[in-house]
């Protein structure tokens, strides 16, 4: 009677799943717009650039929202920091 009832709080908990997201769908992976323009080079002078990076209240944006390799996010955080140091970027919005 015990196995009984331990099989069933198993089936219950979702320990039978098959793996990550395939219950709910498969997230696409998100590309690069650096890739996909073929920038090699981030200059810190360009702004309009560099503001795709930035979230609205002023922080850097994570790897794992832009798409970029971890090399191209290096230089992209250089890059703001130069942009800001220099007062061609706000550290904040507000």
């Amino acid at each position: 009677m015990a196995e009984i009832e331990n099989d069933d709080r198993n089936e219950r908990s979702g320990n039978g799943r098959t793996g990550g997201r395939s219950s709910r769908g498969s997230r696409r992976r998100r590309v690069s717009r650096l890739t996909a323009e073929r920038i090699d080079y981030i200059d810190y002078k360009d702004v309009k650039l560099l503001q795709t990076f930035i979230a609205e209240n002023g922080k850097i944006l994570p790897r794992r929202l832009t798409g970029v390799s971890s090399w191209q996010q290096r230089k992209v955080t250089e890059a703001i920091k130069r942009a800001r140091n220099l007062a061609l970027l706000p550290y904040t919005k507000y």
